[in-house]
């Protein structure tokens, strides 16, 4: 491959996969060939999950990058999807295991639908069992554009030591840490190289008749000719790019480099696939917001146009500082112009997935819309006086995560995407915060309701001296359908009760069915003033409120009073051949089976739908994911309240 380009703007790359396929050990690699090491864990596979994106810039052969490390756990999706929003092209990495390429679905879906450019990276190559045949199968059925393998591994005593690469026709021999040694194609591969090469290239004919002439001509084209209709078929989807290595050795690290660099679109060309005007004042778009200590907010953005100076004012803020990030460390810069990702300092009035701009209104870009929570945890700090400072902890959490959601009324509840993803927020409370809380399960909304109508009388009369209370008052409550509500009724006939203080009887109403015989809210009931009596002097409003309340107290508990628990209607989306699993799952649960049926768009998946307590969901998530090689969810909503007999 020629290395003779012209250098261009800065291009950009995410690095997207399943968590375990070693994505973070690519993303060192790769700064360490082009020159900007980062520091490293002694050992690579006792590294800690990646939880937040990590940004990277290094130039390579003269070209400016910014790399991009996404979490891989599906916990931490969102924050991959806002990733691959900003970038040119994504490398998607995983392992040479057939068995785990239903891994990679959800992210080669997102990548399709959004058109953005991919490599597949075959990672860990040197643990690959048998040939590469069956995991770029396994691939290949989940991928919406044929898949294109340019190396064919070689082995020495069944051992991954090098790789033909088909295009130059060239073999290379890993050498650790180093770049790979040229070699000769082993000749016990030379037609198994002639048979993958002339796949290769009939793939590639397929979009480009003047290659398809030469094919039927039985003409051999050149390398010149096939990395370019690489690069134009990989830019219009029609192809996907596969490369093999071990990025724990640095093998094949260097051939990534060089296909990235040929292959990847210029910032102009990616403006233009997300239909970006190249006319205007320049315009960025906030992907990731930290908090970084004394360094204040810290806003993730990549330049869509023009050029940001650092001391501009963007979305009505003067920019307090623009910063890189090279060989780990980070650093400020001056400028940043089309195609940087860059930090921008002290944006605080701008929040993630916003543009900014000079101009007076930037244009709206698409952003990845938050996940819907599926799962919750309670928190409670440990220490009362650390209240407040909790809430503007939370406010400035929730501003780093957009899926991450937060309820506040008679508890404080965290809504995320998993246990994990809500652990790893506790920890950064402590972290960054100093702030220790406890957590549990959060309470559910339960309510009761009666069975039975039933007639009460409550009367109030008190002397002490001077003006006494009395009030008398004759109430029927009644149940109502489920989900009708409450309803109070004034059949109040010759003035028994005076009018003016109806309203107090309305209100005592009200608050008697705040809390019920079970203590929970009561609903679904109708109640009606049927009769009264009041004393010229004595009667208050206050008095007929006594009165009400302890007419309500009695009629409630003989109204065969029944606890309601709030019934959800949740829709289940796994790989097919878990849904006999799910469904044991949710009937084991308590749940009841709607059906269950393909899911649109996505072959291979279904979504069964079913009706659960939503007591039993809080760990859903948890064992869902366990049974699906951790790609279930789910989306809910509530359907109903229903009856039941388990105790609170």
């Amino acid at each position: 491959m020629s290395e003779t380009r012209n250098v261009r703007s800065p291009r950009s790359l995410a690095l997207v996969g399943p968590y375990g396929s070693g994505k973070s050990t690519l993303f060192d690699a790769l700064l360490d060939a082009a020159g900007a090491p980062v520091k490293r864990p002694a050992d690579p596979r006792n590294r800690p999950m990646t939880t937040e994106i990590r940004l990277g810039h290094c130039t390579y052969l003269g070209d400016e990058w910014s790399i991009l490390d996404c979490p891989g756990s599906i916990e931490f999706a969102h924050q991959a999807c806002a990733a691959l929003a900003m970038v040119d092209i994504a490398v998607l990495v995983c392992e040479p295991n057939a068995a785990k390429a239903g891994a990679i679905v959800p992210l080669l879906k997102t990548l399709r639908e959004e058109g953005i450019p991919h490599i597949v990276f075959i990672n860990k190559i040197d643990t690959l069992d048998g040939g590469i045949a069956d995991t770029i199968a396994a691939i290949q059925a989940n991928a919406s554009a044929p898949l294109v393998l340019r190396q064919m591994p070689i082995f020495e005593h069944a051992s991954v030591t090098g790789y033909v690469d088909l295009m130059s026709e060239r073999a290379y021999h890993y050498r650790k840490g180093q770049a790979s040694e040229l070699m000769q194609v082993p000749a016990a591969m030379r037609a198994e190289e002639a048979a993958a090469l002339g796949s290769l290239v009939e793939t590639l004919a397929d979009h480009d008749d003047a290659l398809l002439e030469k094919v039927l001509e039985d003409i051999k084209p050149t390398p010149e000719e096939l990395y370019r209709d690489m690069r134009k078929d990989l830019l219009a989807g029609a192809v996907i790019e596969v490369l093999l290595g071990a990025a724990e050795h640095a093998n094949g690290v260097r051939r990534l480099w060089k296909a990235l660099r040929h292959d990847t679109p210029d910032p102009a060309e990616t403006a233009d696939r997300k239909a970006i005007d190249p006319d205007g004042p320049p315009l960025a778009q906030v992907f990731r917001t930290a908090y970084a200590g004394h360094t204040g907010k810290l806003s993730y953005a990549r330049v869509w146009r023009g050029a940001v100076a650092d001391g501009a004012v963007l979305g009505g803020t003067r920019l307090g500082g623009i910063y890189r990030f090279a060989n780990g460390d980070m650093t400020r810069t001056s400028e940043a112009k089309q195609g940087d990702i860059v930090a921008f300092g002290r944006l605080d009035n701008v929040v993630t997935g916003a543009t900014v701009s000079p101009g007076a209104a930037p244009e709206p870009l698409p952003f990845p819309p938050a996940t819907p929570p599926v799962y919750a945890l309670a928190i409670t700090t440990t220490d009362r006086k650390d209240d407040v400072k909790l809430s503007g902890a939370l406010h400035k959490l929730a501003e780093e995560d957009p899926s991450l959601f937060i309820t506040q009324a008679q508890e404080t509840v965290l809504h995320g995407q998993g246990e994990m993803h809500l652990l790893t927020t506790v920890g950064h409370l402590a972290r960054s915060f100093g702030l220790k809380v406890t957590t549990s399960k959060p309470q559910i909304a339960y309510k009761e309701t009666i069975r039975k109508t039933m007639q009460e009388h409550g009367r109030l009369k008190r002397q002490t001296g001077g003006h006494g209370q009395f009030a008398d008052v004759r109430i029927e409550v009644a149940p109502r359908p489920r989900g009708e509500g409450f309803l109070f009724i004034d059949k109040i006939v010759g003035g028994t009760v005076p009018r003016n203080f109806i309203p107090a009887v309305g209100d005592a109403v009200e608050d008697a069915c705040r809390k019920g015989p079970f203590g929970y809210p009561v609903v679904d009931i109708a109640v009606t003033l049927t009769d009264g009596g009041f004393h010229a002097v004595d009667s208050s409003d206050m008095a007929f409120r006594t009165a009400t309340q302890i007419a309500m107290k009695e009629a409630l508990a003989k109204a065969d009073p029944v606890l309601l628990e709030p019934i959800e209607h949740i829709t289940v989306s796994i790989p097919n051949d878990t849904t006999a699993r799910a469904q044991r799952l949710l009937t084991g649960r308590r749940g009841q089976i709607l059906g269950f049926a393909e899911r649109p768009g996505w072959p291979g998946w279904d979504e069964v739908e079913a009706l659960v307590p939503e007591a039993e969901l809080h760990d859903l998530i948890i064992e869902l994911r366990s049974q699906t090689m951790g790609l279930g969810t789910f989306r809910r909503r509530f359907d109903h309240l229903a009856e039941t007999r388990l105790s609170p």
